[in-house]
């Protein structure tokens, strides 16, 4: 280390020495007089030039204007030239002032093909010695050049006139070639009425050196331009518009079959990295271009790219992380329309956002076309995207659609399949909690399905395909239903909706149903109310009451239904309850066992149709209190009651255990522990029970027709005041009967006694009047005297009637009196 050091300082010392020596005095000042003969003698040759372009500067534009004329059909005009001392040394350059340049038809288009402030030609000095203009460098600033195409097919750019071919040998080179072109500050403009296409750039800075092999060349060209428009078609606006270009090209040319090809890699657009393919044929009879472009890039810079027809479709949605993407444009410039545009993305763990929601650990790869139908070309309506191995979370539910197509982005309609399998209580992020609401159980999707998108909102879904949901617990709020461990197996077809199974409990209700509804898909959107859902059911067992508050409209219900229809999106969900509420359900009922507050009946069937929250019932059978009961009639709501209408026959049933099934039907003169015997009647009645489900007796008005065979009347104190009155040796403690039948008119509080007939083992009664269930009774009492002990014994009926009224018979009436029965002698009043 040591040995260095000093071996280091030696070194040092002996440059030190030279750099003072006499030797290295004499070589600088020798290359110092070098310097300054080569400056002097470059100031020289420049003055030289400087005099040869003042004494020959006639000569030089004359050759000049020549030689770029006989290269035109056109106009050349150049106000002034100037040679420029020193610049671009050791080419002589000359500065072309206020320069224009203009097609033979300029007059009827008026587009200038060339305007510069000012263009540097750097010509060859030895060529120009030999009085030939070999320009080496072009250099054009402040300029507008403005390429246009008429509805013809005419260019101003066609002033060019053809190159004539010369025979050439090895050695020599390509006449007049410019080996390199700059831009600073020029506008260019493309317009192509011909195939309605528009470009207009604003080139900052473009540099271009050209090498040349035979009529072919290659550049290596740096550009910076802003992009004012990049219109394909200049009905649907620009692509990249308002974005900055800056990047590096490769392009090549080829003479053969006229056409230019580039190659970019990380060109900067906006903010963006591109790596570019591209090719243009340029030949007469040839404009077809096809340019490739592949980054990775965020949803909304990409978007924004895209001209406005389809950025302002996919602004609607974003994703959250860069995507790779990959853009291929096809197309022919002469060609009216857009070129064939396909772009292809590759997404991974992303989260989407569309205008119904978000997807979250969304994964996918996507194609846009606009030529999704060859044979239609390339628009709008003939557009489509197209996912593929789709899989994510929509508001928690996993989702995964191995294949889905949206198709004509004008009218866009959405299909394909999408598979779910998740837990139900994730559904509450899509329901109305207001509506619907999920505790437990899970579900299994395998759907086709089929929806338009409306404003880029999912309108009117339709499916096919199966749904099982297993387990479930939910609340229907409006109806206030609470479902536990319920079971759904539902089948969606183009013809009908098939419910294969549903097992439901709710409170002490076990249902168990299947079904379908016809023309599901058609009606579910379009004409709710005459959809008609035909269900099996069959129960265990359930209690009436609980049921009928499926029925009863809640407040928010009735507040709904007064608004006017929203126009605008309709979606399955916010579509289901109005649904529910003006469908009709026709029930094939079988129940093993029905409750009805007091009443159990068993064997139960009937037809139900639901409509509007209205239950109509048919061909009901039940057996109950020893007998049987055939119905129909129906229930609706009305206020915070129900109507019915009945029109029931009841066979041969106990008529104290019928009573209490039905409360006494709230008659307070007697129980049904006054009364036994089997009882028949014929009823059609209606009336109201109350939102618990009970009779409002008083309510009821119609006709009722009965008789009571085996029947007995035990302690009945209207009869005991009669007969204690009357009768006072006879037993009205325990009265038997051999006839006991009436007919009634039901209105309200008050029943019309048309016809009472008692036959008893007392007395025999007939009654006519009006009897009450609070105020204002007033019955007319036919009562014989005689002793009607033995008239059972009678054989038939004739004979009975025979001596039923023999004797002395008493008239009397039963009257309302302060709220208490009284009865007195006379006959009832009927006027």
């Amino acid at each position: 280390m040591y040995t260095n050091s000093i071996s280091m300082q030696e070194t040092l010392l002996q440059i030190k020495t030279f750099f003072r020596s006499e030797r290295f005095r004499k070589y600088s000042k020798r290359f110092a007089f070098f310097i300054l003969g080569l400056f002097g003698l470059l100031l020289l040759a420049c003055g030289g030039l400087s005099i040869y372009f003042n004494q020959n500067k006639a000569e030089i534009i004359a050759k000049v204007n020549t030689k770029i004329n006989e290269n035109i059909n056109g106009k050349f005009h150049v106000t002034d030239f100037h040679y420029k001392f020193l610049t671009g040394f050791p080419y002589f350059t000359l500065a072309l002032n206020e320069v224009e340049v203009k097609d033979n038809k300029w007059q009827s288009h008026k587009h200038t093909l060339l305007r510069a402030k000012e263009i540097e030609a750097r010509l060859n000095i030895w060529s120009l010695l030999q009085q030939e203009i070999n320009i080496h460098k072009i250099l054009i600033n402040d300029a507008d050049i403005y390429i246009y195409k008429a509805e013809d097919g005419y260019s101003n750019a066609n002033i060019f006139k053809p190159k004539k071919k010369k025979p050439q040998t090895n050695k020599e080179k390509p006449e007049t070639t410019i080996d390199e072109i700059n831009l600073s500050q020029v506008h260019v403009i493309i317009d192509n009425h011909l195939g309605h296409k528009l470009f207009d750039f604003d080139v900052a800075n473009l540099e271009s050196k050209v090498n040349y092999d035979d009529d072919n060349w290659q550049t290596n060209l740096f550009l910076k331009t802003k992009i004012n428009s990049l219109a394909f078609n200049t009905v649907h606006g620009s692509f990249a518009k308002e974005k900055v270009l800056e990047g590096k090209f490769d392009i090549a040319y080829a003479e053969t079959g006229q056409k230019i090809d580039i190659h970019t890699k990380k060109l900067k657009i906006g903010s963006d990295a591109f790596d570019i393919v591209a090719f243009f044929n340029i030949g007469k009879g040839n404009s077809l271009f096809g340019i490739n472009i592949g980054t990775d890039i965020l949803w909304r810079n990409a978007s924004n790219l895209l001209s406005a027809n389809i950025s302002s479709k996919l602004n609607q949605f974003d994703l959250k992380k860069p995507i790779k993407v990959n853009c291929d444009i096809k197309g022919d410039l002469n060609v009216e329309g857009d070129p064939k545009i396909v772009v292809q993305a590759d997404i991974r763990n992303n989260e989407l956002t569309i205008p119904d929601g978000l997807f979250t650990n969304c994964s996918f790869k996507g194609i846009f076309t606009n030529n999704f139908k060859p044979e239609k070309g390339f628009s709008d309506p003939n557009s489509a995207i197209i996912l593929t191995h789709f899989k994510a979370e929509y508001e928690t539910i996993p989702l995964t659609i191995p294949q889905a197509v949206i198709n004509d982005l004008e009218k866009p309609i959405a299909t394909g399949v999408v598979n779910a399998d998740f837990d139900v209580s994730k559904l509450n992020g899509m329901a109305n909690n207001k509506v619907l609401r999920f505790e437990s159980g899970h579900a299994k999707a395998n759907l086709k399905f089929q929806f338009d998108i409306v404003n880029l909102y999912i309108n009117r879904p339709r499916f096919t395909g199966d749904v099982d949901i297993d387990d479930t617990t939910f609340d229907y709020f409006p109806k206030n239903i609470r479902a536990e461990k319920t079971d759904v197996q539902l089948s969606f077809t183009e013809q009908a909706l098939y419910i294969k199974k549903i097992a439901y409990k709710h409170k002490n209700n076990i249902i168990r149903i299947d079904g379908k509804i016809d023309n599901f898909l058609n009606l579910y959107y379009d004409a709710p109310e005459k959809m008609v859902v035909n269900w099996n059911i069959y129960c265990p067992h359930i209690d009436v009451k609980q049921f009928l508050g499926v029925l009863k409209q809640s407040p928010a219900q009735k507040k709904i239904a007064q608004k006017k229809p929203v126009k605008g999106n309709v979606n399955f969900m916010t579509q289901l309850k109005p649904v529910i509420d003006k469908c009709t359900a026709i029930i094939n009922l079988k129940a093993d066992k029905i409750t009805y507050g007091s009443l159990t009946a068993t064997n139960t069937h009937a037809t139900l149709q639901m409509l509007n929250s209205k239950v109509l019932l048919q061909n009901g059978t039940l057996q109950t209190s020893g007998g049987s009961i055939n119905f129909s009639g129906s229930v609706k709501p009305s206020g915070n009651h129900f109507v019915f209408s009945s029109n029931a026959q009841v066979n041969n049933v106990d008529i104290a255990s019928f009573l209490r099934s039905f409360n006494n039907f709230a008659i307070t003169s007697f129980s049904p522990k006054n009364i036994r015997g089997r009882f028949t009647s014929n009823a059609n009645v209606v009336g109201l029970m109350s939102s618990k489900g009970d009779l409002i007796v008083n309510s009821m008005k119609g006709k009722l027709d009965f008789n009571v065979n085996q029947g007995a009347l035990l302690n009945f104190e209207p009869i005991m005041k009669v007969g204690k009155f009357a009768f006072p040796l006879r037993d009205v403690e325990n009265i038997t009967f051999s006839d006991l039948s009436g007919s009634l008119n039901l209105r309200g509080e008050q029943i019309d006694v048309h016809k009472l007939t008692i036959s008893s083992s007392v007395l025999n009664l007939d009654a006519e009047g009006i009897y009450s269930f609070g105020r204002g009774t007033n019955l007319a009492l036919t009562v014989p005297l005689r002793n009607s002990k033995n008239d059972a014994k009678l054989a038939t009926k004739a004979e009975r009637k025979a001596v039923r009224e023999r004797g002395i018979v008493l008239h009397l009436i039963a009257y309302d009196n302060e709220g208490k029965m009284k009865v007195k002698w006379g006959k009832r009043d009927k006027g």
